[in-house]
């Protein structure tokens, strides 16, 4: 088991973790992600302690750091399971080594999921109710703290871990997306809830990295709402000039299936190249059929109601619509479990 700590501008809180974990008997790999001359001083101080640390020329953010420590630790050390945690002190050693438990006993992803009781800053609270709640209504799936950057990750996973796209701090809600959509297991145990002066060492940029964090989800949502808009506009048209209420629902889902399946297989899950779309077409086709069927029902019924045919169809395929979303994420453009990246050949040296 290696410990990867990405740090950037650290203080003295990074050596007290070094410390105590060595106390413990941890390997670490310790990713200074571009912090200067001025913080050279306590690198050096954890090089004495017989730590490599990995050197970035210039600050890439998170997701480079941990992508860059993962890479070497896959080259240098294969078959080692890792557990992220940073350097700021939030994660305790206690908690680490629980994490690093866990993720010895399988090959899921692992997370420490904080409890965000007692003094959480607000932006902090706010921030995770948020994030939880996108993710769980594009994916089905339920994570406390999407948030937590203290992870397992089994030698095994890795690659996956490595195959995914993403910037700073979007990089690891990307991670728990794509490995839901794969139906890779995720596990979370729960650890303390720990911020330190009001969560002033955090380089989270609440604003910019919060629209960044949540960009994946909101792509799904925002094109099946578009989807769902150009379903209901169609369906008025058609109606008003043929007048047949089947023949507009088919053309109408037709017309909204078309333009929906292109933007979610190239925009939405970025499945192009994750599976054939032949198979993924005739996936959605089945999908389609059946919801066609249940939203026609639903909308013959409430318009023989009387209710007005616009209000019938929001309510109609509102009601089936979530099991659309969750069938597209999880069967249609779910990528293959046996399908990660292969890893970089050549591993960086230490600098």
């Amino acid at each position: 088991m290696i410990v990867l700590i990405p740090a950037y501008e650290p203080d003295e809180r990074m050596l007290e973790l070094v410390d105590a974990l060595d106390e413990d008997g941890c390997r670490m790999l310790v990713v200074d992600d571009g912090s200067g001359d001025d913080y050279q001083p306590l690198f050096d101080d954890v090089c004495s302690r017989g730590i490599p640390v990995l050197h970035q020329c210039s600050n890439t953010g998170k997701a480079g750091a941990l992508r860059r420590g993962l890479t070497y630790i896959a080259g240098r050390w294969p078959g080692e399971d890792v557990v992220t945690a940073d350097s700021d002190g939030q994660h305790r050693p206690h908690d680490i080594e629980a994490v690093a438990a866990v993720t010895a006993q399988g090959d899921a992803l692992v997370l420490g999921g904080r409890a965000f009781t007692g003094e959480v800053p607000l932006r902090s609270r706010v921030g995770n109710a948020f994030s939880r709640m996108l993710f769980r209504a594009s994916t089905g799936q339920r994570v406390h703290d999407t948030q937590t950057g203290l992870r397992g990750i089994p030698s095994s996973r890795i690659p996956d871990v490595l195959s995914v796209g993403g910037e700073r701090f979007a990089w690891e809600m990307n991670v728990l997306m794509d490995f839901s959509r794969r139906r890779i297991p995720i596990k979370e145990i729960p650890i303390e809830t720990v911020y330190l002066d009001g969560n002033a060492s955090s380089h989270f940029r609440p604003l910019r990295d919060s629209l960044a964090v949540l960009r994946p989800m909101l792509r799904y949502l925002l094109v099946s709402l578009g989807s769902f808009v150009l379903d209901v506009v169609a369906l008025q048209l058609l109606y008003v000039a043929s007048g047949q209420l089947l023949l507009s629902a088919i053309g109408a889902r037709v017309l909204s299936g078309v333009v929906n399946f292109a933007l979610n297989r190239s925009f939405v899950f970025r499945a192009a190249a994750a599976g054939d779309v032949r198979t993924q077409l005739m996936r959605y086709g089945l999908i389609a059929v059946a919801m066609l069927a249940a939203g026609y029902a639903g909308l013959a019924l409430l318009t023989e109601w009387g209710v007005p045919l616009v209000i019938a169809k929001v309510v109609a395929d509102g009601a089936v619509y979530v099991c659309g979303f969750l069938l597209q994420r999880g069967y249609v453009f779910a990528r293959r479990r046996d399908a990660p990246e292969e890893l970089p050949a050549a591993v960086p040296a230490l600098r």
